[in-house]
């Protein structure tokens, strides 16, 4: 497939303008309701379309530059306010320059929870490229009559056409070109292959993750990221995830093939000469990386660290991830100074990752450039203050003090339990884009409190 372009500094400025192009979109839905059970369009009356937001990434190097003075005025006292929830450590840098303009032992590696979604992009983006997609296929296995699926790690695998992921891949578009392909050959039974991704299906996790319903068994075969009930109405809620992903899909896909719902479906592997009957492919890895950073979903995650894995010839574990994912980091130059990182997992919902909040800004730093063009197309997926993803609720009805962060922070959040992080880039009331992280670990409060201490400080750096 051809290149997809890279977001670079200056043109970034679409991603705000993304958001008035949905406006209009939301406006023509209020407009005209398809066929009503009448038989024809129900119009109303026009609307006002909200506010579009402003362009969240102005081009690298708008606006005076800050000064490290005009920082740690803003900040300091809202850090020593953070700082009494917990560990905090805290990294501001110029987003064109680098400069550092505030540190709080920024070079110190804590837990980041799923602020590391942002290196786990950084490092797919850098192994597969933006235009990478995975393909999940089915061959013929040895017996005939014998379809064997095989998993290449797309998480967003839709059943049919309802699926929980927006444009994914087709169970049931590949069950056609199986059938085609086999003409009047009958189909005798199907065998699942999930090998492509190897060692412990739940990781390096605390018991209680699992189990909670924010992700499932990590398996190179899955639908839906795994839910038992793709609606996607349901949003990132927690939801029931199958205990047996591949298995789950090998029964619809049997279904599909003509063998009834109780068809049996056992695991194997894909013989090597298995003759190609059929191929679909995930959306591009840039569109995923939009999902995992917007809506923080964990399993997309792990799926993408297992993409670097493979593409680093490692193997496609928690633990190969992790190799990989440090590799690329090294090949990337990062970080330039503190302390060594540790990648137990792609999702961050490891206690056993360590990320410094410098190892954040020099990534952001090195996105926004023009060395790693490729790495530009994060920044789109991050969730923008008072507008969408994990930041919308945390900022709605904000109080005075986080009312400039509206439109103007866009950053990945992470949460877990005693853990609260923030990173991403605010662009200041003088058009200036900075880098930031904040990390707070051993936190003694509750989120919501914590939260709201993280938040004030990008916030001033909005107001600046």
């Amino acid at each position: 497939m051809g290149k997809t372009a890279a977001r670079r500094p200056g043109r970034l400025v679409v991603a705000g303008l993304v958001m008035v192009v949905l406006a209009g979109l939301m406006l023509a839905l209020v407009l005209v309701r398809p066929w009503a059970a009448e038989g024809g369009p129900v119009v109303h009356p026009p609307v006002p379309p909200p506010p579009p937001p402003p362009a969240v990434l102005p081009a690298a190097g708008a606006g005076a530059p800050m000064t490290a003075e005009q920082v740690n005025a803003a900040i300091a006292d809202l850090v020593s306010d953070a700082a009494e929830v917990g560990k905090v450590t805290v990294s501001v840098r110029d987003l064109a320059t680098g400069a550092e303009l505030y540190d709080r032992d920024a070079g110190t590696a804590l837990i980041p929870a799923s602020t590391i979604k942002l290196i786990t992009a950084a490092t797919v983006l850098a192994a597969r490229g933006p235009a990478y997609q995975i393909p999940t296929t089915a061959v013929a296995g040895s017996e005939p009559g014998e379809v064997v699926l095989v998993g290449g790690g797309d998480p967003t695998l839709a059943l049919g056409e309802v699926g929980f992921y927006p444009g994914a891949a087709r169970l049931d578009r590949l069950a056609s070109q199986v059938l085609s392909a086999l003409g009047d050959t009958p189909v005798t039974r199907v065998t699942v292959d999930a090998s492509r991704f190897t060692g412990d299906v739940h990781g390096p996790w605390t018991p209680d993750i699992p189990t909670g319903g924010y992700v499932g068994p990590i398996t190179a075969l899955m639908s839906d990221g795994g839910r038992v009930d793709p609606d996607p109405d349901q949003g990132m809620s927690a939801a029931p995830r199958y205990d047996e992903p591949d298995l789950a899909v090998g029964r619809r896909f049997a279904a599909l093939l003509g063998l009834g719902d109780g068809a049996t479906v056992k695991r194997g592997e894909a013989p090597p000469d298995g003759e190609l009957l059929g191929e679909v492919y995930s959306p591009p890895l840039l569109r995923l990386i939009d999902i995992m950073l917007t809506t923080s979903d964990n399993v997309v995650a792990e799926a993408l660290a297992r993409q670097v894995a493979l593409a680093r010839d490692e193997p496609a574990s928690f633990a190969g991830a992790g190799a990989a994912m440090a590799e690329v980091v090294a090949e990337l130059d990062l970080p330039a100074a503190g302390d060594e990182p540790s990648f137990a997992d792609g999702s961050g919902l490891s206690r056993d990752n360590q990320v410094s909040a410098r190892l954040l800004t020099d990534l952001l730093i090195m996105a926004a450039g023009p060395r790693q063009e490729d790495l530009g197309g994060l920044f789109a997926g991050l969730p923008v203050a008072g507008w969408s993803g994990t930041l919308l609720d945390r900022h709605q009805s904000p109080p005075p003090e986080l009312v400039a962060a509206e439109g103007m922070v866009r950053a990945k959040t992470g949460s877990l339990n005693g853990v609260d992080a923030l990173a991403g880039v605010v662009v200041t009331g003088d058009g200036r884009p900075l880098a930031f992280a904040v990390l707070a670990n051993d936190v003694s409060v509750d989120h919501d409190t914590a939260r709201a201490a993280l938040d004030r400080i990008p916030a001033a750096l909005a107001g600046l």
